[in-house]
């Protein structure tokens, strides 16, 4: 099983870019989707399909906002997949997705971004223990890997500038602190896990040229139940693709 995750930064913007390209390269049996910026009814609109994928989408009710989809090759079983926590403050922004398959839920989320002000440093804490509820409720059926665009760079060595940025949003204690309560929880950093102290970011400023200069952070993840780690086969960031501000990672069971 191969499972791809990016945050795209606009669905139009990718497609018009690399996107079906890189589908076919990578040929995942998955493939998680955050930061899709388009309402239902836009997304009907443009009769948006991607073929030998079924589509899931859950848009944010505001337009050109947030969002996640999933798509998944039309070979693989799965059982279910629906959106959001039942909590309405959170899912109006769409962030996130539930796919249940034989042998494990995967969890689609894209994180609140706290803001440069941390103006919603609180509406995250909330969001982050209402999620982490919900992961533990699904753990005691079957594991659970929760990818997405987590908005927080969990340590030191995930960004390139920690001492700079201590304190800033992503990279708060009160972030950074929920990160390592969902560890703790009998969960691992996939990518931490089999590349141990590698250097590599998944997140770029557009502001600074900071993907010239490699400035960037690594707030994507793979986040798996420890029940699955004789599984993982393989966890990375492929930073040279092209087309978001993020780049795209990939975890192989």
């Amino acid at each position: 099983m191969k499972i791809i995750s990016w945050n795209i930064n606009g669905i139009r913007a990718v497609l018009r870019k690399n996107f079906f390209d890189f589908l076919i390269t990578q040929k995942a049996d998955i493939v998680c989707l955050q930061e899709i910026k388009i309402d239902d009814q836009k997304r009907e609109d443009l009769k948006i399909n991607i073929p030998g994928y079924r589509n899931y989408w859950h848009g944010a009710k505001r337009p050109g906002y947030s969002g996640t989809a999933i798509l998944i090759k039309e070979e693989v079983d799965i059982i279910n997949i629906s959106n959001g926590l039942a909590l309405e403050q959170y899912d109006i922004e769409g962030r996130v997705q539930t796919l249940e398959l034989k042998e494990y839920y995967l969890l689609n989320v894209y994180f609140p971004n706290a803001n440069q002000e941390l103006s919603r440093l609180g509406y995250k804490q909330s969001f982050n223990d209402a999620l982490l509820k919900y992961i533990l409720k699904l753990e005691k059926n079957k594991p659970v890997i929760i990818t997405g665009d987590f908005n927080v760079a969990h340590n030191e060595i995930d960004l390139a500038r920690p001492v700079e940025n201590e304190g800033n949003a992503g990279f708060t204690p009160e972030e950074r602190t929920w990160f390592s309560k969902l560890l703790s929880h009998g969960y691992l950093d996939s990518f931490r896990l089999i590349n141990s102290d590698r250097v590599q970011y998944s997140w770029w400023s557009f502001r600074t040229a900071a993907k010239t200069r490699n400035i960037g952070w690594r707030i994507d993840y793979f986040v798996v139940s420890i029940k699955l780690q004789n599984q993982l086969k393989k966890a990375y960031i492929l930073d040279q693709v092209q087309g978001s501000d993020h780049a795209p990672i990939g975890l192989e069971l």
